[in-house]
């Protein structure tokens, strides 16, 4: 095969079709091509690398980020200059903030009338988030219980329904805002499918000069039209094969040589530090009334092994343990939590 038709046919491969063998030969160059992505766009913020670290985290993982501050510590310039290094097109990212008065027509499109004239309510969602892979929502907790239901629905089953018929929507990396966290009831179930939540702080007091040049330079930036972020270290697909290569991981089963099965947890997460987890959890479910579902426990599990494979490309440590630091669901808790978990780790 020639040279150009091989390299034409290796870039139309569906990354989320690729075998274990294929991404085993690729991983180690994903893991440095994120890490160079995540160090190089922490450059272009002041005191931001935590945020950009866990946003690789769960986009990797392909778990919803929460970010939480007031206005101005930016929250949205994180995720467009996210979006932008990536180099994902405008037709595959989607981004809205939301208002109680919001209706479903901006976020998954209006309904086409020619096909309601033919009986049929059907939505136009082109441009909307039923085609986007990767999505920013802000101020997502002051949106109506009609928009939190189609949320809660693409978040939890990864489907968008026409006409009563499911149909798979292709969002990956799902990112959202909030100034505050509201305590409705009927918003609990919204608060839970974020894992992670992580503030996103003023860094005057500390970083004022820094803040400073870097902001005035981001204005140049704009008034120029240069995106310097946009250094290529890192595509969407890649972070589609780190996903897909890490599952694979997450569901083999191979056998000792006692001919006992040994799955994920016995190869990447050793005892002394699963047993570490469970203590945690254990604390701050009894001692400092955190409530952790059975759910948030596994899902906790894989972004774990995620973080472990992107920072050390080896087995979870007891470092990768600090991602307990940003399950609270309260601003009490996760100030409450931000102080407690190094603590318990015995990193105070």
């Amino acid at each position: 095969m020639p040279a150009a038709t091989r390299e034409k046919t290796v870039a139309t491969v569906n990354p989320e079709e690729m075998t274990l063998a294929d991404l085993q030969q690729e991983a180690e160059t994903l893991r440095q091509r994120i890490n160079r992505f995540r160090e190089s766009l922490g450059r272009f913020f002041v005191n931001k690398q935590e945020i950009i670290d866990l946003m690789c985290v769960a986009a990797i993982a392909q778990e919803p980020l929460l970010l939480i501050g007031p206005p101005g510590t930016a929250k949205s310039d994180l995720v467009v200059k996210f979006k932008d290094a990536l180099g994902i097109a405008e037709g595959d990212y989607f981004e809205y903030m939301l208002t109680r008065f919001t209706e479903p027509s901006e976020i998954i499109g209006a309904i086409d009338i020619k096909e309601l004239r033919e009986g049929k309510y059907i939505r136009r969602k082109e441009g909307k988030l039923p085609t986007a892979k990767l999505v920013f929502l802000d101020e997502i907790f002051k949106s109506n219980s009609a928009i939190l239901n189609i949320l809660l629905t693409i978040i939890n089953e990864r489907k968008f329904y026409q006409e009563g018929r499911p149909e798979p929507v292709p969002l990956r990396i799902l990112f959202a805002a909030t100034n505050e966290i509201p305590e409705q009831g009927e918003l609990a179930a919204l608060k839970d499918r974020f894992v992670l939540k992580v503030q996103s702080r003023s860094v005057q007091d500390e970083y004022f000069t820094e803040l400073i040049d870097a902001g005035l330079q981001g204005e140049a930036y704009k008034g120029l039209n240069q995106k310097p972020w946009c250094e290529g270290h890192a595509t969407l697909d890649d972070f589609l094969k780190a996903n897909r290569y890490l599952t694979f991981l997450f569901a083999r089963r191979t056998t000792d040589v006692h001919g006992e099965e040994v799955n994920d947890r016995r190869l990447f997460f050793p005892d002394s530090v699963f047993k570490e987890y469970q203590r945690l959890v254990k604390t701050l479910v009894r001692e400092d009334k955190i409530f952790i579902s059975d759910r948030k426990l596994v899902k906790l599990y894989k972004l774990f092994r995620v973080r472990s494979w992107l920072l050390s490309g080896g087995s979870v440590t007891k470092d990768d343990l600090r991602l307990l630091a940003y399950l609270g669901e309260t601003l009490q808790e996760i100030e409450h939590l931000r102080v407690k978990v190094p603590e318990y780790l015995g990193d105070a």
